[in-house]
């Protein structure tokens, strides 16, 4: 038994997300749905996962794909119905597979319900306390309320026309026009979430994936953004209080997580929304965006375990989710990083190099202490897509850069299950196009052409999952770093289960005891090749193997 059975689930659970408009359709219309979800959880149980996030699966327009909710207590009819998702949910749970459903509280659509009642109320209307509604700048209020920069780039104020056709106020949105920001001062924003988790969790829903959980307090006097003061809208204090009674709600469940979006480079600030009374987990965005380097990663891991320590919470591993730049593709470039701002098109790539990292980072991130994520079509080894003709593109991210950043598209491609062209099995025969089309080569990166070649990403990922599993040592716990030469990862996680994972630029030596488990790649003559990571069971001595 892993210690991640011993411990509440989430805190060293193998965790996978669906982003259901690309994993599978079911019903032949080009966009993936519950059915298509449905008809591949072997895959997923095969896989060997704990735990299935669903990215918003909630009527919506679709302004941003789904991330603009109408509706936080149904399913859009694209995906499917209520109905299946329960039994979905019953499924994965028959399967042994927990489920978590994505939450957006910093904003919803403009078509929900209460911003409509907002709009056709006019100035006065009860539903406009329920939002950033304000009068503009200037004699007229032609000027907006503030000058701040949406998340997505672009203004975040829109001017709204009043019932009789005059110039009305404006209202905030951090991100599209088309996603008013809630104002949480409000109590009745504040019930309806709390509400909002019930009705979830009394579908047998295991967590909560929180999208955005920093953004939603703003300071009402609209400062504008100074390097020198207090930033009016990220990660400001009154945001714990919220937590701290979503915490209460879960607490009323059995076994039930909330798991947070919180984008923040200061680690202790990071850590607040982990406390005992807020947050079971966070994503850790320091080591998705850290550089393919043995020493940022070093210091990436120490401060991740050193940030989250204090307040008892497990760490979490992520390379890649529906928003940031495949793993794959960052790997095979001279600069590993991932941020927003650096975020181009036509960026050199060398994907045989980038993928041989990505099979060694996923031992590395498969045997640190805590849970780990992984994005669907990570297990494929699938690349980023970065030739989506214009035309076709639909992340507004793009657009509203001014077409500089190249949007989020390319991440979100439909997977590729068999076959030899496209649309590879995601859709049944006859169907549709897809939405986002798929690269022709991805003939070779198929379920069904990776399953049974030991030498495949898909039974890497598979039987990396499996020996986790197995690892009394892995999941939740404790890590112990060991001597090593420059560029080389070496750490033990106890019963003498070691990770060795060599960033360096040439191949160094093995230890000369210890029991092969797995390994990224081959290995040369008893040598650890560059961009290589093996897992091993070594004499379980107090310092360790010695590698020189």
């Amino acid at each position: 038994m892993s210690t991640a059975d011993r411990s509440p689930w989430w805190r060293g659970a193998v965790i996978y997300q669906v982003y259901p408009r690309s994993f599978a359709d079911g019903n032949g219309d080009g966009i993936g749905d519950i059915a298509g979800i449905r008809s591949r959880l072997n895959h997923l149980s095969a896989l060997g996962v704990d735990a299935i996030w669903f990215s918003p699966w909630y009527p919506s327009p679709m302004a941003d794909a789904g991330y603009d909710v109408s509706d936080y207590r149904d399913i859009d009819p694209v995906f499917g119905s209520l109905a299946e998702v329960e039994a979905l949910i019953a499924e994965a749970h028959a399967l042994g597979i927990r489920t978590i459903v994505d939450v957006v509280p910093n904003h919803c659509s403009d078509a929900h319900p209460w911003f409509q009642a907002a709009l056709a109320g006019g100035p006065g209307a009860p539903e406009r306390d329920l939002f950033w509604f304000r009068p503009g700048r200037g004699p007229n209020g032609d000027e907006r309320p503030t000058d701040w920069i949406g998340e997505f780039g672009g203004e975040t104020w829109t001017r709204t026309t009043n019932p009789d056709g005059t110039p009305g106020d404006w209202y905030l949105h951090l991100f599209a026009p088309q996603q008013p920001d809630f104002n949480w001062d409000h109590p009745r924003v504040r019930q309806e979430f709390e509400d909002i988790l019930r009705f979830w969790f009394d579908r047998g829903v295991d967590g909560i994936r929180i999208d955005s959980a920093g953004l939603l307090v703003k300071d009402g006097t609209l400062p504008e953004v100074r390097e020198d003061e207090p930033h009016p809208f990220h990660d400001l204090d009154g945001v714990h209080e919220i937590y701290r009674g979503w915490r209460r709600v879960a607490d009323e469940y059995a076994d039930r997580a909330l798991i947070g979006e919180v984008w923040l480079p200061d680690r202790q600030r990071f850590a607040n929304y982990l406390r005992p009374d807020e947050l079971h987990a966070a994503f850790n965005f320091d080591f998705l965006g850290c550089a393919w380097d043995a020493t940022a990663l070093r210091e990436s891991i120490d401060g991740t375990l050193s940030a989250h320590a204090p307040v008892n919470a497990p760490a979490t591993w992520v390379l890649s989710n529906h928003d940031v730049t495949r793993h794959v593709t960052r790997y095979g470039r001279a600069d590993t990083r991932f941020s927003f701002a650096a975020k181009r098109e036509g960026i050199p790539t060398d994907l045989e190099l980038g993928t041989r990292r990505a099979r060694a980072a996923a031992l590395l991130s498969l045997s640190l202490p805590g849970a780990t994520y992984i994005y669907q079509g990570e297990e494929l080894g699938l690349y980023e897509v970065e030739d989506i003709p214009y035309a076709l593109r639909q992340d507004p991210m793009w657009e509203r850069s001014g077409r500089i950043d190249p949007g989020r598209d390319g991440c979100r491609v439909p997977l590729p299950w068999a076959g030899d062209e496209p649309p590879f099995e995601f859709s049944p025969k006859g169907a549709a196009a897809p939405w986002l089309p798929q690269p022709a080569d991805w003939k070779d990166r198929t379920a069904q052409a990776q399953t049974g070649d030991s030498a495949s990403m898909l039974e890497l990922y598979r039987s990396a999952i499996q020996a986790r599993r197995a690892e009394p040592a892995l999941g939740d716990g404790e890590l112990t770093w060991l001597p090593a030469p420059d560029g080389v990862l070496a750490f033990s996680r106890g019963g003498g289960f070691t990770c060795l994972v060599n960033l360096s630029a040439g191949p160094v030596p093995m230890p000369a005891q210890g029991e092969l488990l797995l390994a990224s790649g081959p290995l040369d003559d008893g040598l650890l090749p560059s961009d290589t990571a093996v897992w091993l069971r070594t004499p379980d001595v107090a310092d360790g193997p010695v590698l020189t």
